[in-house]
């Protein structure tokens, strides 16, 4: 049985009450926190950095996925590990040296992930498959919340969970987990898409924050999920 899990993405919280949002969350039973991290330049927005972080840390036992939208994430690990990320997610379309950078997170204690754009092939991080826990499939383009899926990225998900299973083949590695997270334009209908495809982390933004019942919505959407598997 594939463990779905659900990481409410803090972006399209309402921030001038961002404890009480992320409360509300916790209640609805979601396992995970995804932080977006954004500096303006690889992607046009500016969100938050390692002292709201800091604070979230504070006050959450959640999970804290930070994912780096950022140009050159290599400089900004050390604040982000300080900050007490649970797991930092860099884009493999700004790290040179990808192995290197997973490394230096894992050697700090914290679980290394990669993230894909859309157009990104999945064989750039087929030699990294070693050393990365979760791997993240976007389904939208990165920068700002509220896009529609990218129904297209189901094929893309397939080949990733395929080559991850030829991976441990190959290697004997059976018991390596590698978690298959995707963001962007998850709901109700595409859930399902995306988990039937190989994934078993969705984030959700809008979705969550915007529902009327947060707690109901998300055991939706992890039931409609968990169905399509």
């Amino acid at each position: 049985m594939v463990d779905i899990k659900i990481s409410a993405s803090i972006l399209n919280s309402d921030f001038a009450f961002l404890a009480d949002e992320i409360k509300k969350v916790e209640r609805a039973g979601a396992e995970m926190l995804h932080i977006d991290v954004m500096d303006g330049m690889f992607v046009p927005d500016i969100s938050i950095g390692p002292p709201v972080v800091k604070c979230i840390r504070k006050n959450t036992g959640l999970f804290l996925d930070v994912h780096l939208m950022t140009k050159q994430p290599d400089r900004m690990l050390d604040s982000f590990i300080e900050s007490g990320a649970d797991s930092l997610n860099v884009h493999v379309e700004e790290c040179t040296h990808l192995d290197r950078t997973l490394h230096y997170i894992k050697d700090a204690g914290k679980k290394a992930a990669v993230a894909l754009n859309p157009s990104t092939p999945v064989s750039t991080i087929e030699n990294v498959l070693g050393v990365v826990d979760m791997i993240l499939i976007m389904t939208v383009n990165p920068g700002y919340g509220g896009q529609g899926f990218i129904k297209d990225m189901t094929y893309k998900i397939r080949k990733l969970k395929g080559l991850i299973e030829d991976y441990k083949r190959s290697t004997g590695r059976m018991d390596k987990r590698i978690d298959i997270q995707v963001d962007g334009g998850i709901n109700l209908e595409t859930a399902p898409l995306a988990a039937g495809a190989g994934a078993n982390i969705l984030v959700a933004g809008s979705s969550i924050f915007g529902a009327e019942d947060p707690v109901d919505f998300v055991k939706k959407l992890r039931k409609s999920a968990v169905a399509a598997i």
